[in-house]
């Protein structure tokens, strides 16, 4: 098969797509997915530089998948060839999703609704249970609780909005000014230029939050504290540095604020998650948007984008 692989660490440059890469073989328990189209993330890019350290090189990058299974374990029951499926959770301890196949643990994907594209598939995946964990896992975000998230234009943020709006939350997010309307039609009440210097006294006038998701926890730590109702919990997804400073820990311990600190690849049952995400996507309620999709021999363009560009939603690969 065709397969996007890094030979060893570094820029996206160490991308490359090699021919005649065995097709993996599925183990018991396991599927095999001929990939349709594979999600591009942050943490990819973390693999790849070694930030992160892949379990093997060469690597296949990808978490994202979306496709038809091919292939089935002998164990596995639940899913028979020409099943329309997306999932995640690749990428990392094992081979990735920038191939022409992929294999994935049976429990790691749910049913690819019909009408939601291969595309839309594997854009959701990996920023939506990262936002259902975060907000209904870690958060408890309950009907009539107020949310605040960090980044709403972003991959997980733009889904964070739409799952808080499902619950039945007011919703608060940030983003350029440029993303304020299309944010709106995805269930944001309010909608603030994360760059005003009054961003602190803004986001309480639309409402303390009972709940925030932060995907940038070293640059907030302080306002999430600042502007976080009593008893609220703080859900931190992701840093720029290694390090976070709570300038008033004193106030913080005032309100009795919850801090956690999450990783999407300690989620305990993708497939669970995945299955609840499909019934939304199925009804309507979350449509993940897809800003622009790569072939496999643009896979280092799509990575340098993902991490410098700004854009709306998410980026594909499409072997």
């Amino acid at each position: 098969m065709r397969a996007v692989r890094y030979h060893e660490t570094g820029g996206p440059d160490v991308l490359r797509v090699d021919t005649g890469v065995p097709t993996p073989e599925p183990k018991a328990d396991e599927v095999r997915i001929d990939v349709r189209a594979a999600g591009v993330n942050p943490v990819d890019t973390y693999f790849r530089e070694g930030a992160y350290e892949p379990a093997t090189l060469p690597m296949i990058p990808g978490s994202d998948f979306a496709g038809v299974v091919d292939a089935v374990g002998g164990d596995v029951t639940e899913w028979a060839v020409g099943d329309r499926v997306f999932g995640t959770g690749l990428g990392n301890w094992n081979q990735g999703s920038y191939a022409e196949y992929a294999v994935a643990g049976a429990d790691a994907l749910a049913p690819l609704p019909t009408g939601v594209s291969f595309a839309e598939g594997a854009a959701v995946a990996l920023v939506g249970v990262t936002a259902w964990r975060a907000l209904l896992d870690h958060g408890n975000l309950e009907p009539a609780a107020t949310c605040l998230v960090h980044g709403g234009s972003g991959g997980v943020g733009h889904v964070a909005v739409q799952l808080a709006d499902a619950t039945g939350a007011t919703v608060t997010t940030t983003a350029r000014e440029a993303y304020h309307d299309r944010l709106r039609t995805l269930g944001a009440d309010a909608v603030l230029d994360y760059r005003r210097e009054d961003l602190a006294d803004a986001v309480v006038e639309a409402g303390a939050p009972d709940v925030i998701l932060d995907h940038r926890v070293d640059d907030y730590f302080g306002l999430d504290a600042e502007v976080a109702a009593p008893g609220a919990t703080v859900v931190a997804i992701g840093n720029t540095d290694a390090s976070a400073t709570l300038p008033d820990v004193p106030g913080a311990r005032a309100k009795e604020l919850t801090v956690a600190l999450m990783s999407m690849y300690n989620t305990p049952d993708f497939g669970d998650v995945l299955g609840r995400l499909a019934r939304l996507l199925a009804d309507g309620r979350l449509a993940p948007d897809v800003e622009r999709s790569y072939a496999l021999e643009e896979a280092a363009d799509a990575q340098r984008a993902v991490v410098e560009e700004s854009f709306f939603g998410k980026l594909v690969v499409e072997p």
